[in-house]
């Protein structure tokens, strides 16, 4: 099995543990053969370009996301992505309110560690 094929059966099972979906559903929602998707998880086979596009639909990740390695610094963080995506969903002063919390919390962080690095310092 190539290095490529391992990252890809990798990431695809990673990715169908994150979404919660078992083989059967994903089969069904992506439109692939049981068998070919086993296989293909099971880092057997290649999967084919049409097919890595159709699996990116159902774990709603581009096609960079099959190909990252285990560097914890290119981990994706699906539920942060979904939730990220359902902001575009909310009014404008929701989104709005929501951009202040976060950039508060962000801005409180960066004064602890300030804090702290001056104390031990």
């Amino acid at each position: 099995m190539s290095d490529t094929t391992k990252i890809l059966s990798s990431n695809i099972k990673r990715l169908r543990s994150l979404k919660g979906l078992s083989q059967k559903e994903v089969c069904a929602t992506a439109d692939i053969p049981q068998g070919q998707y086993s296989v293909i998880e099971n880092g057997k086979v290649t999967p084919t370009i049409p097919t890595l596009e159709k699996l990116a639909g159902v774990f709603e990740v581009s096609l960079v996301e099959f190909f990252r390695t285990d560097d914890p610094q290119e981990a994706v963080n699906l539920p942060l992505m979904e939730k990220v995506k359902l902001l575009d969903q909310l009014g404008e002063d929701e989104r709005e309110a929501l951009l202040r919390i976060i950039d508060m919390a962000i801005s409180n962080k960066k004064l602890k560690d300030n804090l702290s690095n001056l104390i031990t310092s």
